[in-house]
């Protein structure tokens, strides 16, 4: 199998995270360089129409795309050590949080960073700074949220560590390392607390 990823975006990082925590190994990872457009030619999208990574090309020949369903996949084949539920309560609730980290807190960092950051103006045409700002202001917000979630419980989706986890962490790396987020510097101790405990995995040392 072969597993498709951008060296330091945070969708393919969390695909490999979630590897990694379950002890998946003999998949090969092969960069694609989005900022050269590798995304957007023939060759890609003949694998992955949508143009985006990760994508997870099977055996089969078949191409799995969308973080989450990779992740369900590979779950599928790898239970345990379970990261997604054990039943259908614990699924639900999980899933709740886990998608709550992707549109409300990646989705906006991603949006600030892709509008906002000069880097990224190639994959970005056209940037709309206003956009990008606003949506800054929306991180802020949803890091509120987490901050007074995680005083509460010591993990995203409750008292163990899930693929919630996972989403949100790779999603605060991302705006710490572009949009020079510090949780702690601003005020948002829990959740600065939480991030220490992830970056101590040794999960959190891939992608």
């Amino acid at each position: 199998m072969k597993l498709y990823i951008a060296p330091r975006a945070p969708s393919p990082r969390r695909v490999q995270m979630f590897m990694h925590e379950k002890g998946i190994t003999g998949i090969e990872l092969v960069p694609v360089d989005i900022n050269a457009g590798e995304h957007r030619g023939a060759a890609y999208r003949a694998k992955n129409p949508a143009g985006r990574v990760p994508a997870l090309e099977l055996q089969d020949g078949r191409v799995l795309s969308e973080t989450r369903a990779i992740c369900t996949w590979l779950e599928g084949l790898h239970p345990e050590p379970n990261l997604m539920g054990v039943d259908f309560d614990e699924r639900a609730f999980i899933e709740m949080h886990d998608r709550q980290a992707e549109w409300y807190w990646l989705l906006p960092i991603a949006n600030a960073i892709r509008h906002t950051h000069p880097g990224l103006a190639p994959l970005e045409q056209p940037q709309f700074a206003d956009f990008g700002r606003s949506q800054g202001e929306k991180v802020r917000e949803s890091a509120r949220w987490l901050d007074e979630a995680l005083a509460r419980q010591p993990w995203i989706a409750g008292e163990r560590f899930t693929i919630a986890d996972i989403t949100a962490f790779c999603a605060h790396e991302f705006a710490r390392g572009l949009l020079k987020f510090d949780a702690g510097a601003e005020g948002f101790a829990a959740l600065r607390a939480w991030r220490d405990r992830v970056a101590a995995r040794e999960s959190a040392r891939v992608g």
